[in-house]
């Protein structure tokens, strides 16, 4: 009879943590915030990030719902889609507020943010 190999697992916990504080950073929320959208307790939130908690199914199906992301990407099936990543948590959470402000005001933004960009021999 034929020796079997043993099974791989393409994924192991602390892989999958990583991708899910990845992810909870990418949009900008707090293990805190993370775990109230799940009703969870933090220490939870904070144990899968680690890779020291298994989750089961149906909580990476939740995980993937709070978080905006296919569970495939959690679960590293899929590659992340990620390109132009903004990580300041305060920007993030005034985005939506900006993208709402009357054309006027948005141009007017705009306009600063882009002259605070500028290389200081670009302000002259």
């Amino acid at each position: 009879m034929p020796r079997r190999r043993p099974h791989v697992t393409p994924v192991d916990e602390k892989t999958i943590g990583k991708r899910l504080r990845d992810l909870r950073l990418l949009r900008g929320l707090t293990q805190v915030e993370l775990a109230e959208r799940l009703g969870l307790d933090q220490t939870l939130i904070s144990g899968y990030e680690r890779g020291t908690v298994r989750m089961h199914g149906a909580l990476i199906a939740a995980f993937a719902k709070a978080l905006r992301s296919p569970a495939d990407e959690i679960l590293g099936l899929q590659k992340p889609k990620h390109n132009g990543v903004v990580h300041h948590r305060g920007l993030l959470r005034r985005l939506p507020k900006m993208d709402r402000l009357p054309p006027r005001d948005m141009d007017t933004l705009l306009r600063t943010i882009d002259q605070f960009l500028k290389t200081p021999n670009d302000r002259a």
